[in-house]
Parts: C-alpha cells; sequence; structure tokens
C-alpha cells in the first residue's frame, strides 16, 4: 500500500510553519543579543518545565528574567500577544525554574 502525496495545502501548511518556527528563534536570538548588551546572562533558552516553555531565562545581578519572545511589529502588538493566563503560566514557570 502506498501512502498519498500530501495536498498542497498540508504542503503550504507545513512551509508556513518550519518559516514561523525559523523567525521564532531568530527573534530569540535577537532578543538573547539584546539582554547580554544590557548585561544579563543568558541561563537557558526554550526550557521547559512542568509548568510549560520559557522562551528565555536571563538573570543580572539579583534579577532573574522570565522572556516570552514575540515577534510583531509593534510594541502593543507584542505585548497583546502574552494574555494573562500566559503571564500566570510564565511567572509559575520561572518559579519552578529558580527552584
Amino acid at each position: 500500500m502506498t501512502t498519498p502525496e500530501p495536498s498542497i495545502r498540508t504542503t503550504a501548511r507545513q512551509v508556513r510553519g518550519a518559516l514561523a518556527r525559523r523567525s521564532g528563534r531568530r527573534a530569540e536570538a535577537w532578543a538573547a543579543l539584546w539582554l547580554m548588551a544590557k548585561g544579563y546572562r543568558i541561563l537557558g533558552f526554550r526550557l521547559r518545565t512542568r509548568l510549560g516553555e520559557i522562551d528565555l531565562l536571563a538573570q543580572k545581578g539579583r534579577v532573574l528574567a522570565v522572556v516570552e519572545v514575540k515577534s510583531r511589529t509593534t510594541l502593543e502588538a507584542a505585548l497583546a500577544a502574552v494574555t494573562p493566563e500566559q503571564r500566570d503560566r510564565l511567572r509559575r514557570a520561572g518559579q519552578a525554574a529558580a527552584g
């Protein structure tokens, strides 16, 4: 039995997903560079905790930064893309990562 060929729609969706993942990784790298320029030490990328994923974990002195990276055209759009539920999840994931 042969596997049916993927439809053009599925293939296009896969391409869009791959491009979005690449764009997200690029945005995370830029965010890490920006944080390092500000004196932060990057502790981890795409960390998985039992409470969720953290895009970037960084530290400067006693400040532990839990960063959700959003690649948007404006700061307002990026802020709106992080819901209160996501903020709570990030806060809990950061506390779990901090020990």
